[in-house]
């Protein structure tokens, strides 16, 4: 297993100026990590070569690999011209990915749905169930993987395997997920597999994983934890698609059986690449550290 750290991890220290990039790289050699997901949240990499060059100089001066690339978008837009604005817009970002040395990329589906009307559908907000129903995913299904589809026969040119991430609630359950893939029918368009977000849909991890990790270039783990509905515990929570309390956890600290989880992965085989990706209440280094190293030992544990 190669063990490494989302940058988003530390998106706090990197929006408030505290850590550039740069830092984060050198922070995940020096406490064990293999590779390092680049996530554009407090700085910015595309139109801009000189970051791409300093990104990759870092890298490889601590023998870092640079695994993945994720950028936000969303192919549900109704209006014509912003679809076609959106697609292109994606593609330049695969460009990106290629001038970065990674042969990883996950591009959102669903990001900002304006066209239901709604503002809902950001992290940390609960989507009503009558924005997120079979009926409407299977309406949209088509302009789905349609762009899906021209994303990644454009990414394999360039040698780059294309994920949709179980996230942001349209598209998080793992039979959606499942259906996009084998809708878009292309070898280089799998997922980037969160074991914690299948919680957002009230879904449970175990079966989640268990369900899409054929499917998985990319793992993230991730932990939260979790109060059913009646049990309001205050500030720092958010709620799933039907009302569970969820609230991000340090690996290992959680609510999800990792244990499981990682006794699964062995199961079936599953060696590439994992990260951490924190998203807790705790300072960034220290749920990021703890979780790294939780990882690693469960793992071997395992």
């Amino acid at each position: 297993m190669k063990f490494g750290v989302s940058t988003y991890s530390f998106v706090r220290d990197l929006e408030a100026g505290k850590k550039s990039v740069v830092d984060v790289i050198r922070w995940v050699a020096d406490h064990g990590g293999t590779h390092v997901e680049i996530v554009p949240f407090g700085f910015t990499v595309k139109d801009n070569p000189g970051l791409v060059a300093k990104i990759r100089e870092a890298a490889d001066q601590v023998q870092v690999e640079l695994s993945n690339y994720l950028i936000l978008s969303n192919f549900t837009l109704a209006d014509e011209h912003a679809y076609r604005e959106e697609i292109d817009r994606v593609l330049a970002e695969v460009d990106v990915a290629a001038q970065l040395g990674v042969r990883l990329m996950r591009h959102d589906v669903a990001w900002k749905p304006r066209q239901l009307g709604e503002e809902a559908g950001l992290a940390g907000v609960r989507w009503p169930p009558e924005a997120i129903t079979i009926e409407r995913f299977e309406q949209l299904l088509p302009k789905m993987a349609a762009a899906c589809t021209e994303v990644a026969d454009y990414a394999n040119s360039l040698g780059i395997t294309t994920l949709v991430e179980n996230h942001l609630f349209f598209v998080q359950a793992s039979d959606r997920v499942q259906r996009l893939i084998q809708t878009v029918g292309r070898p280089n368009f799998r997922t980037n597999l969160d074991i914690g977000n299948f919680l957002c849909v009230d879904e449970s991890p175990v079966v989640g994983v268990t369900k899409n990790l054929p499917y998985a270039s990319m793992v993230h783990l991730k932990d939260f934890y979790i109060r059913p509905a009646y049990a309001d515990p205050g500030e720092g929570w958010f709620r799933s698609a039907y009302g569970t309390y969820l609230r991000g956890a340090i690996f290992g600290h959680g609510d999800i059986d990792v244990r499981e989880i990682f006794r699964i992965m062995k199961a079936q085989n599953y060696d590439g690449y994992a990260s951490i990706e924190f998203e807790g209440i705790e300072d960034s280094e220290l749920g990021t550290r703890i979780g790294l190293e939780n990882a690693i030992r469960l793992w071997q544990a395992t």
